[in-house]
């Protein structure tokens, strides 16, 4: 299945952009919001996350240095990007797996992981792939496992189709994630942004951990 881009924030797959990928992100608070949603997600000793769409590793960093214990996947279709999270994790002393693959076509077994986590990607997805992907993300986790999914609250021409709900909640992406059969998918927090309101997703696998 062909994964659809779209252009909203600079992709770090991008040629054109990859050198400024981390300095853009950081200066538009992005890296900040990563944090507090690792923070939120509360990984604990011995777990596995995969970090979908990891990017120039942003993330991954952030992971390593706050949980030494959990073991860290990262994955991109970007090779040049994964270059860039390896020099990264390396001068941090860190060393997560990197594979290259597809957010809508993960390659690892069923119930491989005990978090799944997912910055400021969904977005650029199209309806098909979203789909794919939160479906592919539901397969690799474990009973219990969580998907932690942090993306923009939806721009003007998604809006009908991203809608808030009375709760304040994203309902297309919560009825998505319920769809393919996650369980307890609520928005756990709202934040803002220059490019509008951020919203942190979590979406429970059901099964006993």
């Amino acid at each position: 299945m062909k994964t659809t881009t779209e252009k909203f924030i600079p992709a770090a797959g991008h040629d054109l952009f990859l050198p400024l990928y981390d300095p853009l992100t950081a200066l538009f608070g992005f890296a900040r919001a990563r944090r507090q949603m690792l923070a939120r997600a509360e990984l604990r000793p011995g777990e596995r996350a995969l970090d979908v769409d990891c990017g120039t590793g942003t993330l991954l960093v952030a992971l390593g240095r706050a949980h030494p214990q959990v073991e860290a996947v990262g994955l991109d279709p970007d090779p040049k990007a994964l270059a860039r999270a390896e020099r990264k994790l390396r001068r941090q002393g860190l060393a997560p797996r990197l594979v290259r693959g597809s957010a809508d076509a993960l390659g690892f077994e069923g119930g491989s992981f005990d978090c799944v986590l997912s910055s400021f990607m969904f977005h650029h997805l199209d309806a098909t792939a979203q789909s794919g992907m939160l479906g592919e993300v539901h397969r690799v986790l474990r009973p219990g496992g969580r998907l932690e999914l942090m993306d923009f609250e939806g721009r003007p021409r998604q809006r009908a189709r991203w809608r808030l709900g009375e709760a304040g909640e994203a309902s297309g992406v919560l009825a998505s994630m319920r769809e393919v059969g996650f369980s307890e998918a609520r928005v756990v927090a709202r934040s803002s942004s220059w490019f509008g309101a951020v919203l942190h997703y979590r979406a429970l696998r059901a099964g006993a951990a």
